[in-house]
């Protein structure tokens, strides 16, 4: 099996929750206490989300982040 890699995005809620997303994969969100389980929460999801949707998922690449204020 060929590994791809994936862009995960990690926020902080108020509570002090790590949230993560996987932009190439719709959908596909997890959270965790720690960034070590968030990270080992991120692969099972991302498997889950593979398995669901199938392997042909667009090939995007991130380009940034940007902050906007309104």
């Amino acid at each position: 099996m060929v590994k791809r890699e994936f862009t995960v995005v990690i926020e902080q809620d108020e509570t002090g929750m790590y949230i993560a997303g996987v932009p190439e994969l719709r959908g596909c969100h997890t959270q965790a206490e720690s960034l070590d389980e968030l990270i080992e929460r991120t692969k099972e999801a991302i498997q889950l989300c593979l398995e669901v949707q199938g392997e042909d998922v667009p090939d995007t690449h991130l380009i940034g982040i940007q902050r906007v204020a309104v």
